[in-house]
């Protein structure tokens, strides 16, 4: 039995150090990296199973110019919606292999916990139950698995949450207060699972680890990268500096800006993420906190 995980960055060698545990893993990324069983990614496509931690915005390039379905299984890691085209993963995936061979990973899951084998439980979604069992037995006895079908559900949890953890950073970069943040994020759930209905979401999927599990998580912490550029944004910085001094994908900027344009396609009421948008295309914080408040409803 072969496991290769596709993208070497924080998240990806988190998984591969766990998944190492107990399998025999390889690892694989665009650039060389100096980490044991690292090997190419012709090598890494030879492997029976595949984990994919690679950013969203450029995994459909990577796809086109090194994919070729021999019938791997497949298991996506990756969080987001890609904004050129407001493709959700798996409909990104649905361009090279079948639907049975893939499912998708979401829950609250920081890579420097994992790394440090901290306990957590996460879900896995996928059009083969069976597939997604396989997968779950190959993760170490500190990450709980559960298995479901509702993969478009999972995958919005986990683009949206990212959105509201830039929300939830600027609220707590404005130090508005515990009573805010918790309001926020209690609003910023409704409107998740309002987006993830339209789209035939399960509402469960929105009030376990995909949804509420993973928002809690990433919307009240340092250790989120999208919790760090809200508490830039609050101090008036401006985006191209935050990216830079991040040094990371945050994947809820380009994800905003997706979650945004579909929702007026669809004509699905997301304040908060509207908002969001309007501050990372230049919006003073302060006024657009003003704005949602003076809402009906948010």
């Amino acid at each position: 039995m072969s496991i290769a995980v596709i993208g070497a960055g924080k998240w990806g060698r988190a998984l591969f150090e766990a998944l190492s545990i107990k399998n025999s893993c390889l690892i694989s990324s665009r650039t060389t990296r100096d980490c044991e069983n690292f090997v190419s990614i012709s090598r890494a496509l030879e492997c029976e199973y595949l984990i994919f931690a690679l950013s969203t915005q450029g995994t459909s390039l990577w796809l086109e110019q090194n994919f070729v379905n021999q019938g791997q299984k497949i298991l996506i890691a990756s969080k987001g919606i890609e904004s050129s085209t407001c493709k959700f993963l798996d409909e990104i995936f649905l361009n090279f292999v079948k639907k049975e061979q893939f499912c998708v990973l979401s829950g609250p899951s920081f890579a420097s916990e994992v790394k440090e084998k901290l306990p957590t439980a996460l879900m896995i979604n996928g059009f083969d139950l069976k597939l997604c069992k396989e997968f779950a037995k190959f993760f170490p006895n500190f990450i709980k698995t559960y298995v479901d079908n509702d993969v478009r559900g999972a995958e919005i949890c986990g683009a949206y949450k990212n959105v509201l953890a830039i929300a939830s950073g600027i609220c707590d970069g404005l130090k508005l207060g515990n009573n805010a943040r918790a309001a926020l994020i209690a609003r910023g759930l409704i409107e998740m699972h309002r987006f993830g209905k339209f789209f035939g979401a399960k509402e469960e999927t929105f009030l376990g680890l995909s949804g509420a599990g993973d928002l809690f998580l990433t919307a009240s912490s340092v250790l989120s990268r999208n919790y760090r550029v809200g508490l830039m944004l609050a101090q008036n910085q401006k985006l191209d500096k935050i990216l830079k001094e991040l040094n990371e994908v945050a994947e809820g900027v380009k994800t905003a800006f997706a979650i945004e344009k579909i929702s007026k396609e669809k004509n699905i009421y997301t304040p908060i993420v509207s908002e969001i948008v309007k501050i990372l295309n230049g919006k003073d914080v302060k006024e657009s906190t003003q704005n949602l408040l003076k809402q009906n409803t948010f």
